[in-house]
């Protein structure tokens, strides 16, 4: 979907659906972010649907995707540590983020590591 002529917006709308049909919500308080000359910058990419996310990705563009997904509600907390954020009813969250390039052909993940394995949701491993 990362590819030029893409709207940013888009992003957000895979993701939620994604979540959604999985049972789970998309935080809206974090969201993915240009890479520049400033390390965040525009564009904003909220990961959820509905949002208002400007532009339309271009090659050369490189930016964030860092969802926080929950099992429970969507909205977060912030502890008196002022870093870490949980999720308001206790419920589990994940939160990744992958640095990717728009290319000619559709992008690279800069974040990407050689050989590393590909994560696979097991619930037969779910220690609740």
């Amino acid at each position: 979907m990362v590819k030029p002529g893409t709207l940013y917006q888009d992003l957000g709308t895979t993701i939620q659906k994604i979540a959604t049909t999985n049972g789970c919500s998309v935080n809206r308080t974090y969201c993915g972010h240009g890479i520049g000359k400033l390390f965040h910058t525009a564009p904003n990419i909220p990961h959820y649907n509905k949002n208002k996310a400007k532009g339309i990705m271009r090659v050369g563009h490189v930016f964030t995707v860092e969802p926080m997904i929950n099992l429970g509600k969507p909205q977060d907390v912030t502890w008196n540590d002022s870093w870490t954020a949980v999720t308001v009813d206790g419920m589990r969250s994940a939160q990744f983020e992958h640095t990717v390039l728009v290319t000619q052909t559709g992008c690279e993940l800069l974040t990407a590591r050689k050989d590393e394995p590909v994560m696979t949701w097991n619930k037969e491993l779910l220690q609740r």
